[in-house]
Parts: C-alpha cells; sequence; structure tokens
C-alpha cells in the first residue's frame, strides 16, 4: 500500500507540473494586448487590430463619434491615431505599436453604437501592418491590464 500511495502521489505531481506547464504555455500564447491608456490589440502574425478596452469604454459612456485614420497612413508607437467623441468627453487613441493602417472599421464610424455594444469585438477601429513586433513585449497582458486597473481604482 504504501508503495502504491508513493507512485500515486508521483503521478499526481507529474500530472500537476503538466497542468501548470500547460496553463503557463496557454497565457504566453494569448494574443491580445492593452496600453495603459486603454487600447487594445489583437495581433495575428505581422497585423494587429486596435480599438478601446472595455474599461474606455464604460468610462466615456454613450460614443456618438468617431474620426478613424486614412488607409496607408503611418504611426510610430505611441502617435495620436483616432479621436472618440462620448456624451462626457472627448479622448485621443494612441497606437500601441507602429505601422502602416490596412484597413479602418467604417462601420463604427457610420454606427458608433457599436463600440459600446462590443468594443472587443465587432467595435474595433481599424488594422495595422505592425513594422517592428518587439514592441508588443512593452505592453500588457489581460492579466497585468486587470492588475493594473485595479491599482487605479
Amino acid at each position: 500500500m504504501c508503495i502504491l500511495l508513493g507512485r500515486s502521489a508521483s503521478l499526481i505531481s507529474k500530472a500537476f507540473q503538466l497542468s501548470r506547464t500547460f496553463t503557463a504555455s496557454h497565457k504566453l500564447t494569448s494574443n491580445v494586448y492593452y496600453t495603459k491608456k486603454h487600447e487594445w490589440i489583437k495581433v495575428d502574425g505581422d497585423v494587429g487590430i486596435i480599438g478601446i478596452s472595455e474599461y474606455a469604454e464604460q468610462k466615456l459612456g454613450d460614443i456618438v463619434y468617431v474620426e478613424l485614420p486614412v488607409v496607408g497612413d503611418t504611426f510610430s508607437v505611441n502617435d495620436q491615431c483616432a479621436v472618440v467623441e462620448s456624451v462626457k468627453a472627448v479622448s485621443e487613441i494612441y497606437s500601441p505599436a507602429s505601422g502602416t493602417i490596412l484597413e479602418v472599421n467604417n462601420d463604427v464610424t457610420k454606427n458608433t453604437k457599436i463600440i459600446n455594444k462590443s468594443p472587443l469585438d465587432e467595435g474595433w477601429f481599424f488594422k495595422l501592418r505592425l513594422s517592428d513586433l518587439s514592441q508588443i513585449k512593452d505592453l500588457l497582458s489581460e492579466e497585468s491590464y486587470n492588475e493594473f486597473l485595479t491599482s487605479e481604482s
């Protein structure tokens, strides 16, 4: 019985280590990152899709106007690239990475309520061909962003 218990403990320990490894690697493969100014970027290869976080959308309230960049425009990291106007405020949007605009989401300029309803999916602003993928490491993971929000409250 002691031998069986020893083997069981060993198997459980190995299973736990395997589980921890899988969880950690899952976090490392997440492709959505955030800035401290509340923009998000979803990275797919060398293309980033950019929008504002749910937190930013909630703080802004009802969004009434969005000004997006033009396809072909080039931005450096932290350059102002868009403007969002709500019933409460006008906010500048900053590029979370350097690159060239590939596509803009004209749906959000025609119907700004999309941003309020779905800021992380249908409410994206534009797609950016990333010129320096190493800049992504300077952004916050979802977990780090949530910790940042908690510390700001």
